[in-house]
């Protein structure tokens, strides 16, 4: 499965170009494209998602792939991922100039996974999926309250 060796860093190369609220990032030695445009509630006019939505895609989405990657380690057989991420970002400091945090206040995963596991092995899955997660790492360390609600759902046979 891995396609670098142990210790190895990824290197990561995205350029934007735009105008006003929105943008087109590009993604080097790949042919994909990301739009963004900022929220409706400063300026966007809804024609692509706000960056701030990507980055809450992108968590849930982080989490499901770092899941993957545990389970097969593991060697854990693992279901349907069903995420949802929901937050809390109080404006002040982005739209007004506020003195503060900028960042998103709360963080709520919610995630029913279907496992084979225990409730005893499924905690301990979960917390290892939180501790690699880089994006769960990156909002841990700059300060958001996260709820990670993982339920664990029984395995279905096809």
């Amino acid at each position: 499965m891995p396609q670098h060796p142990k210790g190895s860093v990824l290197e990561f190369d995205l350029r934007g170009t735009g105008s006003g609220v929105l943008q087109e990032v590009s993604i080097a030695a790949s042919a994909h494209t990301v739009r963004a445009e900022g929220h409706p509630a400063f300026g966007g006019t809804d024609s692509a998602p706000s960056p701030l939505d990507l980055v809450l895609s992108a968590y849930v989405s982080c989490n499901q792939v770092t899941a993957t990657i545990v389970a097969l380690g593991q060697g854990i057989t693992l279901g349907a991922f069903e995420g949802r991420v929901q937050a809390e970002l109080d404006n002040s400091v982005l739209v007004f100039g506020a003195e503060g945090d900028g960042t998103f206040q709360r963080l709520t995963l919610t995630v029913d996974l279907e496992t084979e596991l225990d409730d005893a092995a499924f905690e301990a899955f979960v917390a290892e999926v939180a501790r690699r997660c880089p994006l769960t790492q990156l909002f841990e360390r700059s300060g958001v309250e996260i709820a990670n609600v993982w339920t664990n759902r029984a395995l279905a046979r096809a």
